[in-house]
């Protein structure tokens, strides 16, 4: 007998067509599942429809077809420990399909078919009374400024340089206001700071190294500096060689405290601004690898 699985597409996802989520829904039959098809309409629509299929099914498996920013919204939707997720990169970045060395639609479909999953953590924040969780990181400051100012048109017509553009209208004037982030009995007053939970940031940079998705903690990068030292940081960041970088302090936390009222992104959509805190989820989902 088929197995339910329950698909959730972005239709406004980079490489989405219709034609790819009929292939993909082909496969899925083909590999033995009864695939429920939920695109999504609206940036909420994801986490309604994780809620809704959470409440309704034992177990389900939820195939998520779009970017970073639809698989944190089904994420923010799941009843912890009660859903296996797969992904099938159709956005910009895909973040998430590097860490898993996702090459492709037709790979993320075998690994769906062989069905080998692994539990994994999220991190949590806490701003102003409201909680959004997170696989991939969280940015503080220059980082979720950019993600802010990203214009839409833009994104669709040159995809992450898009970011780039964002980035260089932020040079002037330059925010010369220092956060005040609080790891255990450490403090530290930094310009930015990144709460990753994998080990890469926009793509294939590899920012912390040192932990992957199903790390149980995350590892905090502090940044200090002007627009030169951000310069400095980034190519260290594309070089492979950030240990080098005299700007960067670097933490490994399960939980901290950021001050400050500077702009947030989360898994590389713009949150809001204001003071947080960061916890971790551990055994949110199981995740198909």
């Amino acid at each position: 007998m088929p197995r339910p699985c329950f698909l959730i597409v972005n239709p406004t996802s980079g490489s989405y067509s219709a034609a790819t989520v009929k292939r993909i829904l082909d496969a899925l039959t083909a590999a033995g599942f009864s695939p429920e098809l939920y695109p999504t309409t609206t940036p909420r629509d994801a986490t309604l429809f994780a809620q809704r299929i959470c409440a309704q099914a034992a177990d389900p498996l939820i195939v998520v077809a779009g970017g970073d920013g639809t698989l944190n919204g089904v994420l923010n939707g799941l009843t912890p420990g009660a859903a296996t997720l797969a992904v099938i990169p159709l956005g910009t970045s895909n973040v998430l399909a590097r860490e898993l060395k996702i090459k492709s639609v037709d790979d993320a479909l075998e690994r769906i078919a062989a069905g080998n999953s692994r539990s994994i953590s999220a991190g949590e924040l806490f701003c102003g009374g409201q909680t959004r969780r997170f696989l991939l990181m969280a940015g503080v400051g220059l980082d979720g400024a950019v993600v802010r100012g990203v214009r839409l048109e833009e994104k669709k017509r040159f995809g992450q340089i898009a970011y780039l553009l964002s980035a260089l209208r932020l040079l002037h004037p330059w925010d010369r206001e220092l956060l005040q982030v609080k790891v255990g009995s450490e403090s530290v007053a930094c310009h930015s700071v990144i709460v990753c939970k994998a080990a890469r940031y926009a793509g294939e940079f590899l920012l912390a190294p040192e932990i992957d998705l199903f790390t149980p903690g995350f590892r905090v990068v502090c940044l200090s500096g002007g627009p030169l030292t951000y310069l400095k940081f980034f190519l260290l960041l594309v070089a492979g060689r950030l240990k080098e970088s005299r700007s960067a302090r670097f933490f490994t936390a399960s939980e901290l405290e950021v001050a400050g009222g500077k702009a947030v992104q989360v898994d590389g959509d713009y949150f809001g601004c204001g003071s947080l805190s960061f916890a971790v989820i551990p055994g949110v989902a199981r995740l198909l690898v």
